[in-house]
């Protein structure tokens, strides 16, 4: 068990000392959607390497760094790839970077992800806005002795993602002619692929769309009071009677092919008046 308040102070010490800017913004790229961060300006980019008591990203399409900088006009910090409980890392250490920038001051996470579609509605390529999601990693990074420097034992997950961010994001994607859904993330440990007869089982769940991270990093978010922003990327068909062999590569070049339309909406939402008056 590590002492988490300390390791916070440490990073946003370190990422200070380079950066001194305070983020209305916090921003987390998945796979494939690095890209977005090719649109910041004024830009501070910091290895995940260079810094105390993070681990190393492993996984294709995660670049491994802090991105700081500017976004639409307001000052964002967005991590370029992000860690995975399936790399071997402590769910409280793929968390940590969330506490981090909060911590420097952000009050506003957009989360982004690559994720499989189950609702047959859904195609490869489209975006969808999370309105809930599903824990099935059975894991949670509050778990264990609470520390209230860090936020409350008990948060309430009963609305883990902003509704009004969620209409926004909906509202420019019809303006710009974005297919954008609203659904359901189903966040499962990884890093296989799921079975059809799991693919079945979270689609009767409830489950729109099955991704493999997101979830510790929301739990942490609400812990935090943080407003959040949820995006899905559909890289995959997720059809149990259809179901074709999924690689590494092909998700990260799908999610690639969608990340104009995730800079639109993240942009947008960035640049709404009522959300710079929130943050």
């Amino acid at each position: 068990m590590f002492d988490t308040f300390s390791q916070v102070g440490d990073l946003v010490a370190a990422i200070q000392h380079r950066w001194h800017h305070t983020p209305a913004a916090a921003l987390i790229l998945g796979s494939g959607l690095g890209g977005l961060a090719d649109r910041i300006d004024n830009t501070v980019a910091i290895d995940y390497s260079d810094l105390p008591h993070l681990p190393q990203s492993t996984t294709i399409g995660h670049r491994g760094r802090f991105v700081c900088g500017t976004l639409g006009g307001v000052d964002v910090i967005a991590m370029q790839g992000r860690f995975h409980g399936y790399e071997g890392h402590s769910i409280e250490q793929v968390a940590l970077p969330v506490r981090v920038m909060s911590g420097l001051g952000a009050e506003l996470l957009v989360v982004s992800n690559a994720a499989g579609g189950l609702n047959p509605q859904y195609r490869v390529g489209e975006v969808m806005v999370i309105d809930d999601h599903i824990n099935l990693m059975f894991c949670n990074p509050l778990v264990g002795a609470n520390d209230p420097r860090l936020g409350p034992r008990w948060p309430d997950m009963c609305c883990p993602y902003d509704r009004a961010l969620a209409d926004q994001a909906q509202s420019i994607s019809r303006t710009s002619d974005i297919v954008c859904h609203r659904g359901v993330y189903v966040g499962m440990l990884g890093p296989t692929y799921e079975t059809r007869a799991e693919y079945r089982m979270v689609r009767r769940m409830g489950g729109d769309v099955v991704g493999m991270s997101t979830v510790p990093e929301v739990i942490v978010a609400v812990q935090l009071g943080m407003r959040v922003l949820g995006l899905s990327t559909i890289t995959n068909a997720c059809s149990p009677d259809q179901l074709g062999k999924t690689t590494g590569e092909q998700v990260v070049a799908a999610a690639a092919t969608a990340s104009e339309e995730l800079r639109a909406i993240v942009e947008g939402v960035l640049q709404s008046p009522s959300t710079a008056s929130s943050t």
